[in-house]
């Protein structure tokens, strides 16, 4: 038997909570999202983090934690008193419970994704194997089911498409199974590089399908699609370099944007795309444009 803390913070104060807990005795500490926010890393080496986390402290069963318990309600870290809870957990194999809820998950009409310890519920349809990963992120968010979506209603025969934000390539896998001609996938971070290869080796797709780079390495080109599902200030800063990588008539697909930021992202996209009103699912957007003449 075990005990686990829960914790609702912000990542300004994780470190101190962090070193206070195991000082106190706790044997592991892990951090989940409070609310409904992806994180994307947007500088090189940076550790990105939600901004409201939940903190989860792993104690021995025979601990005693009403002191710390005690000594935690008076902590400004602390942004919710009535989220400080003691969990009692069972022992388990927690890898295999984590496993077996994680479930295929279908997409528009035929692309799914499904966990490559599986069998895809309908072999017939387009399946992308992937193993989750808490880096880069398993599809099921609603940014990424936004793309997804879309990408699903499109004929890619014979597109030449750019995945901006890889991350583990859940989005340039799908426009590849889904016949898209080439597809470059592009990230600030060597892991995601790594893994948007090895989750394309494990969809059977070559390297010449898919290429992977960091944005210096990017060969200049003309794209029919271009999709990043990252967060608004980067999509900001790019709208420039976004225009030039889209040939004319060509699509643009922008997720990880939240409805207050949908004007001023349609604004700026607008001088160079005739953009679409916004796609919306639990508060999250996807926008759509055109690339003017």
């Amino acid at each position: 038997m075990w005990q686990q803390i829960h914790i609702q913070t912000s990542s300004e104060e994780i470190e101190a909570l962090e070193q206070l807990l195991l000082e106190h005795g706790a044997v592991s500490i892990s951090l989940i999202d409070t609310k409904d926010q992806p994180i994307y890393q947007k500088e090189p080496g940076a550790t990105p983090l939600w901004k409201h986390v939940t903190l989860l402290a792993l104690f021995e069963a025979n601990t005693e934690l009403k002191p710390l318990l005690a000594l935690l309600s008076f902590q400004p870290a602390v942004l919710n008193r009535d989220s400080l809870t003691v969990e009692t957990l069972e022992d388990k194999t927690w890898e295999r419970t984590w496993m077996s809820d994680f479930k295929a998950m279908q997409f528009g009409n035929k692309l799914w994704i499904c966990p490559s310890w599986q069998s895809p519920p309908d072999p017939s349809a387009v399946n992308i194997m992937l193993d989750p990963g808490l880096a880069f992120g398993s599809g099921t968010h609603a940014t990424t089911g936004l793309c997804l979506r879309w990408l699903d209603s499109q004929d890619l025969a014979g597109k030449e498409v750019i995945d901006y934000g890889s991350g583990s390539g859940v989005l340039a896998i799908a426009a590849a199974l889904l016949g898209a001609k080439r597809v470059h996938a592009v990230d600030n971070d060597a892991q995601a590089i790594a893994a948007t290869m090895d989750n394309s080796n494990r969809n059977a797709i070559g390297n010449r399908l898919i290429t992977a780079y960091l944005p210096e390495a990017l060969p200049e080109l003309k794209a029919d699609i271009l999709l990043a599902n990252i967060l608004a200030e980067p999509l900001h800063e790019l709208a420039d370099r976004f225009a030039n990588l889209v040939r004319p008539g060509g699509s643009l697909v922008l997720s990880g944007i939240l409805d207050e930021q949908i004007n001023e992202l349609l604004e700026s996209y607008g001088r160079w795309f005739e953009m679409e009103p916004a796609t919306m699912l639990n508060s999250w957007a996807r926008l759509t444009g055109i690339r003017k003449s």
